[in-house]
């Protein structure tokens, strides 16, 4: 039986509005809004929405980069939003990220090298020669050579500074990996690159990974399953296939229809919304993507759907799916 180790479970996320001369909290961005979901061992779990989703925030929050506001997570049976930050510290060994934009995320006045010993020296692994090996080591495992050790990131392309990026995630050897829309800043030649690097060390070092993306092909092409994102609630997840074959969702029915196709004389509908994403300071009352559908009902608009399995392994937050 393939082990679910990493559980969500009512992870919100809200940001205070302040304003006035005393700066006093006059509401909140609901960032993130009571997402539940697991991700099992060794699968790719990919979530995709539109921009301003709180995809990216969901990411942080699970790696506690940001404080969630409410909700549990857990790691291999282990609760981690009550942990100290020292002990928080010594369970980032086993959870690293890799961000979305490569450049701001390496520091540029550290060589190659001391940007993957840094892990190593936190961490209190190995003496000097250990570590020097060590980073020769991740250097080949990402396809750079040792020759590149001694170069500083703006010394670099695009896809070489990812890849360093992608070595100092693998530094400690963690078993989860949160990649937040890791080839969204690349040419499509180097997507596929790091995509097809990506799930080589997968295979190889029995990696779990949580996909961020925005691009529905780069997660089709990666993920096992697929959770859909709307102004930040998780509105369905099922596996890959089930999810691109029959979407059930109207929104991610919407999503899927605008992706081209490479094939010009394959004609599909495409379904168009109307009316622009609401703020997530000001989010509607009752189903968040009602005001955007074209199948809204009465009790969408004031009743919120709870993620409900409407088929094996398939679940979906609509009224249409409701057992009534």
């Amino acid at each position: 039986m393939v082990q679910t180790f990493f559980q969500v479970e009512n992870l919100k996320k809200y940001f205070p509005i302040r304003g006035g001369i005393l700066g006093r909290e006059m509401g909140v961005v609901r960032a993130v809004d009571d997402v539940t979901f697991s991700i099992k061992k060794g699968e790719t779990l990919g979530l995709v929405g539109e921009s301003g989703c709180g995809k990216s925030t969901t990411g942080r929050a699970l790696l506690r980069l940001i404080e969630p506001t409410a909700g549990r997570i857990s790691f291999e049976g282990k609760e981690i939003t009550s942990l100290s930050q020292e002990e928080m510290r010594k369970m980032r060994r086993d959870m690293q990220m890799v961000f979305q934009d490569p450049f701001a995320s390496l520091n540029p006045r550290h060589t190659v090298e001391r940007i993957l010993e840094e892990p190593l020296i936190v961490h209190g692994i190995g003496d000097r020669k250990e570590r020097k090996k060590r980073v020769r080591e991740l250097l080949d495992v990402v396809g750079l050579t040792a020759y590149h050790a001694k170069r500083y990131p703006h010394q670099f392309s695009g896809g070489q500074r990812q890849r360093i990026v992608i070595a100092r995630a693998l530094a400690l050897n963690p078993k989860l990996i949160i990649a937040d829309e890791p080839v969204s800043a690349l040419d499509v030649s180097i997507q596929a690159q790091v995509l097809n690097l990506l799930q080589d060390l997968q295979k190889e070092f029995q990696l779990t990974y949580l996909f961020i993306a925005h691009d529905l092909s780069v997660v089709k092409h990666i993920s096992d399953r697929v959770g859909v994102m709307y102004l930040g609630r998780l509105i369905e997840l099922a596996e890959k296939k089930i999810l691109y074959q029959y979407p059930r969702h109207p929104y991610t029915q919407a999503l899927l229809s605008s992706v081209p196709f490479p094939d010009p004389d394959y004609k599909k509908e495409r379904i168009i919304l109307q009316g622009d994403v609401p703020s997530p300071a000001n989010v509607p009352q009752g189903c968040a993507f009602h005001t955007r559908c074209s199948l809204v009902m009465e009790r969408c608009k004031t009743q919120r759907p709870e993620l409900k399995e409407s088929g094996p392994g398939h679940f979906v937050a609509c009224h249409l799916y409701d057992k009534i």
